[in-house]
C-alpha cells in the first residue's frame, strides 16, 4: 500500500492516503484487541474437554492414541509383540499414506508429473511379477470395489446407449452376472445393490457334483444356464471365477471358462488367495490360467504382510473413455497416490523379497498337510497336494484306517451310514476343535469355516495370516502337537457319549437333554420330585436345585467341566458337561450326579417342612396360651381383676401359681412343658433324629486319582508325583487285597459272611461321621414361652 501511495503523483494526495491508512490501522488494531478480550471472556461449555484452551502438544497426543490402541491393561509384551509384526516393509507402506498426503500440496503441474510416474511404475511391477502383460491398473480400499467397476465397465461396453438413457437399456435387455456357489458370501447381493440391478440378475452356479472338485464350477451346467439365458432374451455379461474359493481353497477350471467366455462373449473376472502363486517361479498350469482372463483382483496387504495397503484390479480395456466414465481411472491426480505406499513397498522388499514370503506361506501349508496325511479321523479337502497354499482339514469318522484294537467300540459305532444326527454332533466338535486350536496355537492363524456339502472345518491359509502373524516352522508343529493332544479327547467323548446317555436314562431322577450343538459329554437335568404340577414355584424349586448341584459338582476334585452351557440358545436348568477322557467312570460320575441331586433336594424339603412345623407350633403355643389365660382367671378369680380391688386383694392374700411355659423342640416338631426345666434347674438335650441316609457314591481311589477316573494296573492311572509319596499306602493296598483274597479261599459262606461284615462296617462308619456332623451343624433349639403372672 505504501509503495503504491509513494508512486502518486499529487503528495498530497498522497500524505492524505498515508494517515488515512495508519489511522485505520490503530483503529482495526484496537478493534481487534477489544475482540480478542471478549473471546477469552467468553467460553463455550459444549465444547469438548481436549479442544478447549489452546489446544494440546504433540507429545499428549501420540500418548493419548498409545492408549487407545494396546489399552492399559496390557503389558509391554504384547505391545512390542504387535508392533515388531508390522517390520520395516509395513513401516514403508505407513510413509506411503503420509507421504501422500504431503505430495498433495504441490503445485499442479508437479503432482501430475509425479502421480503419473508412480502409477505407471507401480502398474508395470504388478503386471510383471504376475504375468498379466499389457495390463491397467485400479487402486481400491474396499476388495469388492474392482469388480464392482469392472462391472460399470462392462454395461458400459455392452450397453452403447446406456450413458444417455440408463436403467431403460437394462430393462429391454436383462443383464445377467454368473458367480459360483462357493463364492464368498453376500457378494452377488452387494453387485446389485451397487449397480442397481435386481436380484435376479444375479444366477448362482453350483458346483461340482459328480466329477472333479466338490467346490469346482460347474461348466457343462453353466453352458446350459447361459444358452437358457439367451432363449430367454437376456444378455449374459460377466463371470466370476475364483483362483482358490473363500473356504477351501480350490481353483475353477480357468482354461475352459475362458473358452466358454469367448464363446458367449462374456467378461471373465477371477479373484482368489491362489493369485498370489503366480509370482513365483513354479505355477500349477490350472492357476496360470488365470493370466489369461479380462480382469483380476490381487490383495498384496494380506499377501505380504503391508498395512493399509489398497487392492489392484488389473484389467485389459482399450477404450480409456469408458473406463473413465466406469470409475477404473480418475483425472484427479490425488486419488493417482493411492498406488504410492504400493510403489515404496513394492521397492524396498524387490522381487526376491516378495517371492521369498509368497514361498515361504506355500512351504508352511505342505508342512502341514504332510503331517495331517498321517493321523487318523482327520479328513483333508485340498485340491493339489504338491502346491496347495490352503489347507481345510476336519474330525471325521469316516475313515478306513482306523486302528481296531485301541478304538474297537468306535469303530463299531460307525459301520452305518452317517446319520443327519452324527453329522451336526461332528460339526459341533469341529467347531471346538478349531476354536481349542486357534487359543493354544495363536500365531497359525487357524480358523473355522462352513463348508457346503463339507460341513465345519478348520482351515489354515498362511498366504491371508502368516505375513502378518509372523508364522514359522515351529508354530506349524506346535499346531500339529496340539491336534495330537485333542483328537484322543474327541474320540474319546463321541465313544462315551451314547453310554452317558443310556446310564441317564437308566438312573431314576435325571433326564437326558439332546444337544446337539454342545461339544462335550452331555447334557443332564436332575428332575425335582414334585406331584406333577408345573407351576411357577415348582419350576424356581427345580432352578435351586439343578443350580446348587452344579455348584456340588464343581466343588469335587475332577477334570470335568460343568457349566450351565452356552450363553445363548441352551436348556434351562441343566448342567452340561464338557470333553472327557477315556479314563472316564461314566457310571460313578451319573451316580454321583443322581445322589448329589437328592441330597440337595431333601435338604431343601427338610428346610421346608421344618418351616411348616415351626408355624403349626406357634399356633399351637398361641392356643395353649389362650387355655392358660382362661384357667388363669378361673382360679385367680374376678375381684382380683378389678384394678383396684385386685391389688388391695393380692396385698391382704397374696396368690401363688406355678409358672407354665412351653418349649419347643425343632428337631421333634413337639411343644411340651417346661417343668422338667425348673425341677432340675437345667434344659433337656432332647433327642437327635438320624440323619437323610446318603449312598455311598466315593469309591475308594488310589492317591492322587482324581473323581470318575478308573483305576487302571498301569502307572498311568494315576499322577507320577503320587506314586512316589505314597509308597505306604500303596502297600497297604496290596495288603488288603491279599486279605480279600483269603477270605475268598475259604468258601462261598465264609466269603458272603466277610463281604457283609465289611459292609456293615462301611455303613457303620459313614453314619457316625454323618451323625458326628449334623450333631455338631444341628443342635436343637429350645422356644421357651412364659406366662407373666402378676
Amino acid at each position: 500500500m505504501e509503495s503504491s501511495l509513494e508512486k502518486m503523483v499529487d503528495p498530497t494526495l498522497a500524505e492524505m492516503g498515508k494517515n488515512l491508512n495508519e489511522a485505520m490501522k490503530i483503529l482495526e488494531d484496537n478493534q481487534r484487541k477489544i475482540e480478542e478480550e471478549d473471546e477469552k471472556k467468553y467460553v463455550r461449555k459444549d465444547i469438548p474437554g481436549p479442544l478447549q484452551g489452546s489446544g494440546q502438544d504433540m507429545v499428549s497426543i501420540l500418548q493419548l492414541v498409545q492408549n487407545l490402541m494396546h489399552g492399559e491393561e496390557e503389558d509391554e509384551s504384547s505391545q512390542s509383540y504387535r508392533l515388531q509384526n508390522v517390520g520395516e516393509q509395513g513401516h514403508m507402506a505407513l510413509l506411503g499414506h503420509s507421504l501422500a498426503a504431503y505430495i498433495s500440496v504441490l503445485n499442479r503441474e508437479r503432482l501430475r508429473n509425479l502421480t503419473t510416474r508412480i502409477l505407471s511404475d507401480t502398474t508395470l511391477w504388478l503386471c510383471r511379477l504376475f504375468r498379466y502383460e499389457n495390463g491397467s491398473a485400479y487402486y481400491h480400499e474396499d476388495d469388492r470395489e474392482g469388480l464392482l467397476k469392472v462391472c460399470r465397465l462392462v454395461i458400459h461396453s455392452c450397453y452403447e446407449d446406456y450413458t444417455v438413457e440408463g436403467f431403460n437399456v437394462l430393462y429391454n435387455k436383462q443383464p445377467v452376472i454368473y458367480i459360483s456357489s462357493a463364492a464368498r458370501t453376500g457378494l452377488g447381493q452387494i453387485l446389485c445393490n451397487q449397480l442397481g440391478l435386481p436380484l435376479s440378475c444375479m444366477c448362482r452356479v453350483p458346483c461340482n457334483t459328480m466329477f472333479g472338485s466338490q467346490h469346482q464350477m460347474d461348466v457343462a451346467l453353466l453352458d446350459r444356464l447361459i444358452k437358457d439365458d439367451i432363449e430367454s432374451g437376456k444378455l449374459p455379461l460377466l463371470l466370476v471365477a475364483n483362483a482358490g474359493t473363500p473356504g477351501a481353497g480350490h481353483t475353477d477350471k480357468l482354461g475352459r471358462l475362458k473358452e466358454l467366455c469367448e464363446q458367449y462373449n462374456m467378461w471373465l473376472h477371477v479373484e482368489g488367495v491362489n493369485l498370489a502363486t503366480l509370482a513365483l517361479g513354479y505355477v500349477s498350469s490350472s492357476v496360470l490360467a488365470a493370466t489369461k482372463c479380462d480382469s483380476m483382483t490381487l490383495t498384496l496387504g494380506s499377501w505380504l504382510g503391508l498395512p493399509a495397503v489398497p487392492a489392484v484390479t488389473l484389467y485389459r480395456h482399450e477404450d480409456p473413455s469408458l473406463s473413465l466414465a466406469a470409475g477404473l481411472t480418475s483425472s484427479q491426480p490425488v486419488e493417482k497416490l493411492r498406488a504410492l505406499p504400493l510403489w515404496l513397498s513394492l521397492q524396498y522388499l524387490g522381487h526376491d523379497g516378495i517371492v521369498e514370503r509368497i514361498k515361504h506361506a506355500s512351504q508352511l501349508s505342505q508342512r502341514l498337510l504332510e503331517n495331517l496325511k498321517n493321523m487318523d479321523f482327520i479328513k483333508t479337502s485340498v485340491e493339489d497336494e504338491l502346491s496347495s497354499p490352503v489347507v481345510v482339514f476336519k474330525f471325521s469318522l469316516e475313515l478306513p484306517n482306523i486302528d481296531q484294537m485301541l478304538h474297537a467300540g468306535l469303530a463299531s459305532s460307525i459301520q452305518h451310514p452317517i446319520t443327519s444326527n452324527e453329522r451336526h454332533i461332528c460339526d459341533t466338535f469341529n467347531q471346538w476343535l478349531g476354536e481349542q486350536l486357534a487359543q493354544l496355537a495363536p500365531a497359525s492363524g487357524v480358523d473355522v469355516v462352513e463348508i457346503e456339502d463339507e460341513g465345519t472345518c478348520v482351515r489354515f491359509s498362511p498366504l491371508m495370516t502368516s505375513a502378518v502373524l509372523g508364522t514359522e516352522v515351529q508354530d506349524v508343529d506346535q499346531l500339529v502337537d496340539c491336534l495330537k493332544m485333542k483328537i484322543p479327547i474327541l474320540t474319546c467323548t463321541l465313544q462315551l457319549r451314547e453310554e452317558f446317555e443310556q446310564e441317564v436314562k437308566r438312573t431314576v431322577g435325571l433326564s437326558y437333554i439332546e444337544d446337539l450343538s454342545w461339544p462335550g459329554l452331555g447334557v443332564v437335568r436332575y428332575e425335582y420330585n414334585s406331584d406333577g404340577k408345573k407351576d411357577g414355584k415348582q419350576e424356581k424349586e427345580a432352578e435351586k436345585i439343578n443350580t446348587g448341584l452344579l455348584k456340588k459338582l464343581n466343588e469335587l476334585e475332577s477334570d470335568l467341566s460343568f457349566s450351565l452351557g452356552p450363553e445363548f440358545g441352551g436348556e434351562k436348568n441343566c448342567v452340561y458337561i464338557g470333553m472327557v477322557t477315556e479314563d472316564l467312570d461314566v457310571s460313578e460320575l451319573v451316580e454321583t450326579i443322581a445322589a448329589t441331586g437328592r441330597e440337595i433336594e431333601e435338604n431343601s424339603r427338610l428346610l421346608e417342612n421344618m418351616t411348616e412345623v415351626v408355624r403349626r407350633g406357634i399356633q399351637e403355643a398361641q392356643v395353649q396360651l389362650q387355655k392358660a389365660n382362661e384357667e388363669r382367671l378361673l382360679e385367680e378369680g374376678l375381684l382380683r381383676q378389678i384394678p383396684v380391688v385386685g391389688s388391695v386383694l393380692n396385698w391382704f392374700s397374696p396368690f401363688q401359681a406355678s409358672p407354665k411355659g412351653r418349649t419347643f423342640d425343632l428337631t421333634a416338631g413337639s411343644l411340651e412343658s417346661t417343668e422338667p426345666t425348673y425341677v432340675s434347674k437345667a434344659q433337656g438335650a432332647g433327642t437327635t433324629p438320624p440323619p437323610t441316609p446318603t449312598p455311598n457314591r466315593i469309591k475308594q481311589r488310589l492317591p492322587g486319582q482324581k473323581l470318575f477316573k478308573r483305576s487302571l494296573r498301569s502307572s498311568d492311572g494315576f499322577s507320577e508325583t503320587s506314586s512316589v509319596s505314597h509308597t505306604d499306602d500303596l502297600e497297604k493296598i496290596e495288603q488288603r487285597s491279599h486279605s480279600v483274597s483269603a477270605i475268598q479261599e475259604q468258601g462261598p459262606v465264609e466269603t458272603e459272611k466277610a463281604e457283609q461284615q465289611n459292609e456293615i462296617a462301611q455303613v457303620t462308619n459313614d453314619k457316625t461321621e454323618d451323625l458326628q456332623s449334623d450333631k455338631s451343624q444341628n443342635d436343637s433349639t429350645k422356644v421357651e414361652e412364659q406366662e407373666s403372672l402378676r
